[in-house]
């Protein structure tokens, strides 16, 4: 489909990569991962046609559509949230406007046989079928669907775009790069301005409705659950997996291990060929074999070991005097503004220890919590912060807040006080920030740097609570692990409003959920908080199933029966409802059967392959089919986790 040939691209005379290959084939789902800086987002614009190559070309077919979503974008306010998505049909509506001059025209014609007319009646046609072919049918209601799916409410639809913020302008964009439906979908960070229901059905519309994808994202979660390769650009150059990011890291670790091994089994055969060599080198009847060897020696290609980007962040949080046992505690918080009631009687208690995720749609009130706690606005109710609470704060523009005039150097340095001045060369070093790093004006840093410079500043002062707002948008996968780390090892307090699954997992143990005016706890984890919510929604379904029924006056055998309340058990059900009720069970338990039955044959395969490679036959073709199964194995395990989370629920309304 699209090929990418001998690609090259230098700043200021640095290469940034030199001589890449490879194609994108149409329905690849291609993953572009490396560290800050690798070059992702600068592939992307040459792919794209926004930037030109130092050396190399990128071959297109020439009638390609594609879709590019930048990390920022220019953007207009001229109309509404709806009328600006409709401009992803723009060309459906030339095309309708074209169709119905030439309709009128052949409307207005006598000359049926003439030559010029049939070809008015053959562009017509070519013209229709172009409509019904790359268009909906219903244009407003996918308009509608792809709005609502990426965060927005109906009574959105009116409002202008210049009363929403940056994240969702670019919601707004990708509305209408999806809604063209490309062959070839171009993605820099699509999940930053992102929610967790957005991003998982921004999932779902990849992966059964998209082309061909190319994503640059830090999300692992979402790579995972979109992408089939990865293509890894580290040190100027590439490597390309069949898989997706979690298996790539496994098999990327088995081929520099491979590799390794390779090499030192090559250079202990050349030693003991040299040694031979040297021993028999005199010795007239050992000629013939002293000759053989050095032919073979001369023919030895050596094995390279592929270069490794190891620099990574290092940090930790330094300690910090002991706080009161309840860090936050609110009664009845409440925030409006105007009339709008972003949420009420709130009553939220942390313990000093915990680390707590905010969740929710944005616009729900997860900051404007945040901002109540840092008392930064005004607001209803009580809310106490605890005794001896010293909080550290990383606002969601915390990077956008950084004096652009500034070096990195002269930011921490205007702002550290004490000892921590003599080391603050050590601690941007410990955030990659080294040499003549240190003296580069903040507006020439990327994203990611300008995240770390801001996340560098938080250590320049002891805390023991920490409130971080979205801390991850723009840190590469290893800066986040160190991050993530960091937290994991810190005694304090912690609140983290956040969208990456991944990051939370394990980080946190309780999520409060914003929405509707209201915020929910949930004990657990992220993936807690998930599979709960999954069966609430399940029996809402349900609920919702039961209490849309008609009455069974259409069924003769009960003609007076009246339907039962959505709140019945299948016992107190009618008989209708009991019949649905009972195909609907042994359905949900039959899928959970076949899916166990499955686990468990991918699960023996795999202890084959791995008893393959225990007795040391390793190749490419095992080593592909054991990272296959594997994958196969982790979809079939969340398969199964769906499909019995949906047979439980049904099993409760017994």
């Amino acid at each position: 489909m699209i090929g990418i040939n001998n690609l090259s691209v230098e700043f200021s005379a640095k290469p940034l990569f030199s001589n890449i290959s490879f194609s994108i084939n149409d329905n690849d789902r291609l993953a572009l991962v490396g560290k800050n800086g690798a070059g992702k987002s600068t592939l992307l614009k040459i792919i794209s046609g926004q930037q030109q190559p130092t050396a190399g070309s990128v071959a297109l077919p020439n009638d390609i559509t594609i879709g590019y979503l930048p990390q920022e974008m220019l953007t207009t306010d001229d109309t509404t949230l709806f009328d600006e998505t409709k401009k992803a049909f723009s060309e459906r509506i030339k095309l309708e406007e074209r169709l119905e001059e030439i309709t009128a025209e052949i409307a207005s014609r006598n000359d049926h046989d003439s030559e010029d007319f049939l070809k008015l009646l053959s562009t017509a046609d070519d013209l229709r079928n172009s409509l019904q072919v790359r268009f909906p049918e219903n244009m407003d209601a996918e308009i509608e669907k792809t709005l609502i799916g990426l965060g927005f409410k109906q009574e959105d639809f009116n409002r202008p775009t210049s009363e929403f913020s940056g994240g969702w302008r670019m919601r707004i964009e990708l509305a209408k790069i999806l809604l063209r439906k490309p062959e070839l979908l171009l993605l820099d960070e699509p999940t930053n301005h992102l929610d967790i229901n957005s991003i998982q059905w921004l999932e779902n519309f990849l992966v059964t409705k998209a082309g061909a994808v190319v994503l640059v994202s830090h999300d692992r979660a979402f790579l995972d659950n979109v992408t089939k390769r990865t293509i890894e650009i580290s040190c100027g150059k590439i490597y390309d997996y069949k898989a997706s990011y979690t298996p790539f890291q496994a098999l990327r670790k088995e081929r520099i291990e491979t590799q390794l091994k390779a090499f030192e089994n090559q250079q202990k055969l050349i030693a003991e060929t040299k040694d031979f060599i040297e021993r028999f080198r005199y010795k007239a009847t050992k000629a013939v074999q002293v000759q053989s060897r050095i032919k073979q020696l001369e023919k030895i290609v050596p094995i390279e070991i592929d270069e490794e980007d190891t620099s990574s962040v290092n940090f930790k949080f330094p300690p910090a005097e002991r706080s009161g046992d309840f860090p936050v505690i609110t009664d009845e918080l409440g925030k409006s503004y105007g009339t709008h009631r972003v949420f009420s009687a709130v009553n939220f208690t942390m313990r000093r220890g915990e680390k707590v995720a905010l969740v929710g749609s944005n616009g729900e009130g997860k900051s404007t919590f945040v901002k109540c706690v840092m008392s930064e606005i005004p607001y209803d109710g009580a809310l106490k912060i605890g005794h001896n609470i010293k909080i550290g704060y990383f606002a969601q523009n915390q990077a956008q807040l950084l004096d652009t005039n500034k070096t990195v150097f002269e930011t921490v340095d205007d702002v550290a006080v004490g000892d921590i001045r003599t080391r603050l060369k050590d601690l941007l070093a410990a955030f990659l920030f080294r040499g003549e790093d240190i003296d580069k004006k903040v507006s020439v840093l990327s994203g990611g740097e300008k995240t770390r410079l801001a996340m560098a500043k938080l250590l320049l002062e002891p805390v023991n609570f920490l409130i971080l707002d979205e801390p991850t948008n723009h840190l590469d996968m290893r800066t986040k692990e160190v991050l993530k780390k960091a937290l994991k090892d810190f005694n304090g307090t912690v609140i983290i409003v956040s969208h990456d699954r991944d990051f939370l997992d394990g980080l946190v143990d309780k999520v409060y959920e914003f929405g509707g005016g209201k915020v929910r706890e949930y004990l657990g984890g992220i993936y807690d908080y998930l599979r709960e919510r999954r069966v609430e929604a399940s029996a809402g379904t349900l609920k919702s199933q039961n209490s849309d029924d008609k009455k069974v006056e259409d069924n003769p055998v009960f003609p007076d029966e009246k339907v039962s309340s959505s709140n019945d058990s299948p016992k107190t059900l009618t008989y209708q409802q009991k019949k649905e009720f009972d195909r609907q069970l042994r359905k949900a338990e039959k899928i959970v059967s076949t899916i166990e039955n499955e686990i468990e044959n991918i699960e023996s395969l795999i202890l084959e392959l791995e008893e393959k490679m225990s007795q040391g036959i390793i190749s490419d073709e095992i080593m592909k089919e054991y990272s296959d199964k594997k994958r196969l194995l982790d979809s079939k395990t969340e398969e199964w986790d769906k499909a019995q989370t949906e047979l439980d629920t049904l099993k409760s309304q017994l």
